[in-house]
Order: C-alpha cells, then sequence, then structure tokens
C-alpha cells in the first residue's frame, strides 16, 4: 500500500505544480535536445574523420637505381614494420600512368625520359593515423637502406586532430552548463512543491514516517518530469532526422542516422538529469523543512 501512495503522491505533485513542472520539462527538452543533436553532429563527424584516416597513406620513394632484390628485400623490411597494415609497390612506370590520370599529362610527352621513381605506399594500421605514431613509422621507414625519402599528408592529420579536440572540448562544456542548468530547474521545481507540501511533511513525520517514505514522492516526481521531457526530446530528435534526411541523397543520410538505442539513452539521461534535480532539492529542504 505505502509504494502505491508514494508512487500516486508522485504523480500528484506533478499534477499540482503544472506550471512548474512545465517550465523543468521545457528545460530538460530544450537541454536534451541541444546535447542529442550535437551529439549525432559529432558522432556523425567522427565517423567522416575515420573514413578520411583510412585514405592516409605514406609513400616511401626508392633510391636509384633498384634491383628486385634490393626491392623485395625493402619490402619484407617495410612489412614487419610496427603500425604497418601493408604495403604496395608503385614502379616507374605504374607512377607514369598514375601521373596522367591525375593531371591529364603524359610525363614522357613533356621530358625525354621518367624522371619519377619507384615507390612503395604504405598503409597504416587503424591506432597509427595519428601524427605523433605516423611520425615514428616515418622516421623507421627513413632508416631502411635504399629508401630516399618518405612523405605522407602530416598537415591534413594534424588539422583532424585539431578540430577533434575542439568539438569535444565544446561537446564537454555544453554537456556540462546544459546539464547544470536543466538539474537546477528541476531542483527549483521540487522544492516550490516541497513548500506547498510543508504541513503535510511535518505531519508525516510527527505520526512516524520514515525518511524515505516522506522524500519518496518527490524523487517520483523529478524521474516523471526527466521522463517527460526526455520523451519529448527522443521525438523532436527523430522528427527532425527524418526531415534532414528527406532533403538529401540516400548516401548522405546514412551520416545521419542513429540507432534505436540513441533514442532511449536521451529519455533515460532525462530521468537521470530529473532524479539529480529532485534529490538535490529532497535532500536540502526537506531537511529544512523537518528535523530528523
Amino acid at each position: 500500500m505505502s509504494i502505491i501512495y508514494i508512487v500516486k503522491e508522485g504523480f500528484s505533485g506533478f499534477r499540482r505544480a503544472k506550471f512548474a513542472a512545465l517550465g523543468s520539462i521545457i528545460t530538460i527538452t530544450i537541454s536534451l535536445l541541444l546535447l542529442g543533436v550535437f551529439y549525432v553532429i559529432s558522432t556523425n563527424t567522427s565517423r567522416i574523420v575515420r573514413s578520411i584516416r583510412e585514405k592516409v597513406e605514406m609513400e616511401a620513394f626508392l633510391e636509384e637505381p633498384a634491383s628486385r632484390a634490393r626491392i623485395s628485400e625493402i619490402q619484407d623490411q617495410l612489412s614487419i614494420l610496427e603500425g604497418v597494415e601493408s604495403v604496395q609497390f608503385i614502379s616507374k612506370e605504374e607512377a607514369a600512368r598514375i601521373f596522367k590520370r591525375e593531371f591529364g599529362e603524359d610525363i614522357a610527352s613533356v621530358l625525354d625520359f621518367n624522371p619519377l621513381p619507384p615507390s612503395f605506399k604504405i598503409f597504416l594500421k587503424e591506432d597509427f593515423r595519428t601524427t605523433s605514431r605516423a611520425d615514428a613509422v616515418q622516421k623507421a621507414v627513413r632508416a631502411i637502406k635504399g629508401v630516399d625519402d618518405v612523405v605522407y599528408r602530416k598537415e591534413m592529420l594534424e588539422f583532424i586532430e585539431k578540430q577533434t579536440r575542439t568539438l569535444y572540448y565544446v561537446g564537454l562544456v555544453l554537456g556540462i552548463l546544459i546539464g547544470i542548468s536543466a538539474v537546477f530547474l528541476v531542483s527549483n521545481t521540487i522544492r516550490l512543491t516541497i513548500s506547498a507540501k510543508r504541513k503535510m511533511v511535518q505531519t508525516m513525520k510527527l505520526v512516524g514516517a520514515s525518511r524515505w517514505f516522506v522524500r519518496a514522492p518527490f524523487l517520483i516526481e523529478g524521474l516523471l518530469q526527466g521522463f517527460v521531457g526526455g520523451v519529448a526530446a527522443s521525438g523532436i530528435i527523430y522528427y527532425l532526422l527524418t526531415f534532414a534526411a528527406g532533403l538529401i541523397s540516400g548516401e548522405l543520410a546514412e551520416f545521419i542516422k542513429v540507432d534505436i538505442l540513441f533514442y532511449l539513452l536521451v529519455t533515460a539521461s532525462g530521468m537521470l538529469l530529473g532524479f539529480a534535480g529532485s534529490a538535490i532539492s529532497v535532500r536540502r529542504f526537506i531537511g529544512e523543512t523537518v528535523a530528523y
């Protein structure tokens, strides 16, 4: 019976303070909406960054002349280096064909000889697609006898890493600020409810009600506010993503899709914010209302 009473009181408090509760719900909804949209953007940005990193390759140019035996030896040495996923040999003839394909000019029509050296394309393992670790691989490749020079798009990797860090810190600060504001407003709403029920709380204490029995309805009220805010935010995000997907091509639409678990997490986050706000208020203001 006591559980039923606690739940009923939690819902009744929600109904009595409609406007205050509505303010909390709107705050939670907006907070989760901003965080959710930012999460979708940052997650899909990370996917794009990963796809760009996969295309980052290192190229080792060989000293000339390079015999077949020497080329095979260098390939074996490259293959066993830490961080190297695979290597691909590019002959002088293949380099000329690549040049023509990319620049539309036949190098043989410009020069009487092929100045392009043979080389190895080196593909790095996922953990080594950062500037610091790629630099270590570059240094190791340069140390191999017969390698003339080693290049990779270091500037692009540095740019990607810088932007990724910026996005991470912006998301962290935004999440903390929005979360605090949501918890504060829920806490203030529950405080108003506690103030309105001051006499009832005192009476419950006088008749021997436990601390849990007195506080539980307010915690349920906060959970309820968070749940409604979370569901509302999930619905709005779903609508926005569905609407956006209809405006772009199917290929690009793949980048804004999220799993069903995402919406459950948004709802759960709303409940967590609501519970945290109510817990803070209950701990502080019920202690002031009733002496334990």
